[in-house]
């Protein structure tokens, strides 16, 4: 195995798939491991070029290799597919991986710390939770308007509708139906305190992270997007600009360009789906705010108002916050407000 200088690994829960070549191309190695037998087999020879797709359990897999001495370089599955010679299964994505991380062009993905993968797991539980909220919340708004008990929207009209559960006064809900509701609204409160304990467990982190706390002077980012941004680029400099991480989080128009004529339509969509709607969020907090108090320091944000919806000035301003984090994040500068017109 001496003569191996990259490897492909396709890997899986409990079945990986290796496909490893030498220096001249030439097939070396193409088997399949049990998951006890990965970190045997990577020992066994000398520190090596490993490709693997940036999916579940790649930045595990990526950290414990490393620490065997090995270069891991992680590449977005759909950036590895168009490698992946007619029928797709493990031996043929493994050598498909093999031949993409040999690529000059080829980008790839920064390997995540535990640190990082932490505070994004508590990105993802609180999302979780207020999604079971939000389900719970028009569960039982659901039920009782069945009854002809109804409420107004928003955060008031459920503390009515507990209200009327917890007192249990109304004859018109039967005796089955409120075991239900008080079930359901028990849960309701269990979800709210957890979703409280993350909130809490996020700004600590965010209180303890020089960087995160940096980034929280840009207009319309706090604690949670400067975290997630934290979080989730673990090196900017990957990036070669501002709009890159941009595109990266899907902020940037999609393009239809040919014979010179360019052609832009909605955003692309694509990469971040978490960062790209908590950044659009924070947009339309400044926007709103700006609202209010009938000024603003972005002059351009108000002229685009004119012509666009206050959706669509969202989005631009979502996509000059990625940038001004990038810049942040890239430079290790602090931010530098825009000066009153």
């Amino acid at each position: 195995m001496e003569s191996i200088s990259t490897i492909g690994l396709d890997i899986a829960k409990s079945v990986f798939q290796v496909h490893a070549i030498s220096e001249a191309g030439e097939v070396v190695v193409r088997r399949q491991l049990k998951r006890r037998q990965v970190l045997q087999f990577f020992a066994g020879f000398r520190p090596c070029l490993v490709g693997m797709e940036a999916c579940a359990t790649a930045h595990h897999w990526a950290r414990e290799l490393t620490k065997l001495g090995h270069e891991v370089r992680l590449m977005p599955p759909r950036y590895v597919k168009p490698y992946v010679k007619r029928n797709k299964n493990d031996a043929a994505d493994a050598e498909a991986i093999c031949e993409a991380v040999t690529r000059p062009t080829m980008r790839f993905v920064p390997i995540k710390t535990v640190d990082q993968q932490s505070v994004l797991m508590l990105h993802r539980t609180r999302q979780l939770f207020i999604r079971q909220r939000t389900t719970l919340i028009n569960s039982i708004r659901a039920h009782l308007a069945e009854f002809g008990i109804i409420a107004g929207i928003g955060r008031n009209g459920v503390e009515v509708l507990l209200e009327v559960i917890a007192k249990g006064e109304e004859d018109s809900i039967p005796t089955e139906a409120r075991a239900c509701l008080l079930a359901l609204a028990a849960q309701l409160e269990l979800v709210k305190r957890q979703i409280l304990e993350m909130d809490r467990r996020v700004l600590a982190w965010h209180r303890a992270s020089s960087l995160s706390r940096a980034l929280e002077a840009i207009p319309g980012v706090g604690p949670l997007i400067s975290t997630a941004l934290v979080a989730s680029i673990p090196d900017p400099k990957v990036f070669r600009s501002g709009r890159d991480l941009s595109a990266w989080i899907g902020l940037v128009p999609k393009q239809n360009s040919t014979g010179g004529k360019e052609k832009l339509g909605s955003i692309s969509k694509a990469g971040n789906r978490y960062l790209r709607q908590l950044l659009v969020v924070g947009a339309l907090a400044v926007i709103r705010r700006a609202k209010q108090l009938g000024y603003t320091r972005h002059p351009w944000l108000v002229k685009l108002m004119e012509r666009r919806s206050a959706k669509v000035a969202a989005v631009a301003l979502a996509n000059k916050m990625a940038r001004i984090a990038w810049a942040m994040m890239a430079r290790n500068e602090p931010y530098r407000a825009m000066r009153p017109v």
